[in-house]
């Protein structure tokens, strides 16, 4: 065990190892890549959702059990189905990714509006403010920081799962961990899923920040 350890920390520190187009570097940038583009994909298409379920409280149970949907969503079956239905490219791995942070999104934004308090809304409606008013100026500014604990657990699952690129021979972490398996390196597979798992940790932790500096001092509907 000892062994293994040593033998893992040199081919995480080894220069040789972070260089070239198959190196760290290089596989950590096409990883992130992956992983922001999936991410941004997903909330372009759930945000929208999310907010009109909570501002109309129409479709909530959609919400409700589109995390149970997410949960048990089989990735690696679905990558391996679109990819046999589009062909050799990299689209089944970014509907996949997206189809993975979704239903994360939608049910946090759907949580966040549906907490905000009644009476606050019944306020600015008293005061003169319409709908859309409501939803912009009340509602929206209230139930963002429930949003973006949605999109921060969003993006920490995708950047987990971002290594089934690897699994349709394309690149990222995950090309460590196949690759490995391949060959039966276990010092290879297991530096893939260690740089996997710090790579979602430092992203939880920056958008863990960004969010407390963002929200520092404001009230939020879900606290």
């Amino acid at each position: 065990m000892l062994e293994l350890l040593k033998n893992l920390a040199s081919w995480l520190t080894s220069p040789a190892q972070w260089s070239g187009p198959e190196g760290i570097a290089t596989r950590i940038l096409e990883h992130l890549e992956y992983s922001v583009l999936a991410t941004l994909a997903a909330a372009v298409i759930a945000l929208p959702i999310g907010l009109l379920i909570g501002h109309t409280g129409r479709g909530a149970f959609l919400a409700v059990n589109l995390s149970s949907f997410g949960r048990a969503l089989p990735t690696v079956g679905l990558v391996t189905l679109v990819f046999l239905a589009g062909g050799l490219s990299v689209w089944p791995v970014y509907v996949s990714l997206v189809a993975l942070a979704v239903p994360v999104i939608i049910t946090n934004t759907y949580a966040g509006m549906a907490a905000v308090d009644p009476e606050v809304k019944d306020a600015a409606k008293g005061v003169g403010l319409r709908g859309r008013q409501v939803l912009w100026q009340v509602e929206l500014p209230l139930a963002l920081p429930l949003i973006m604990t949605g999109v921060r657990l969003a993006t920490v699952q995708v950047v987990a799962t971002a290594t089934i690129a690897a699994y349709v021979s394309f690149g990222g972490l995950g090309r460590y961990v196949f690759d490995g398996l391949a060959q039966r390196d276990l010092v290879q597979v297991l530096g893939g899923a260690a740089l996997v798992a710090v790579l979602a940790v430092v992203a939880d932790l920056a958008l863990g920040g960004l969010t407390r500096l963002l929200f520092r001092g404001r009230p939020a509907a879900a606290r």
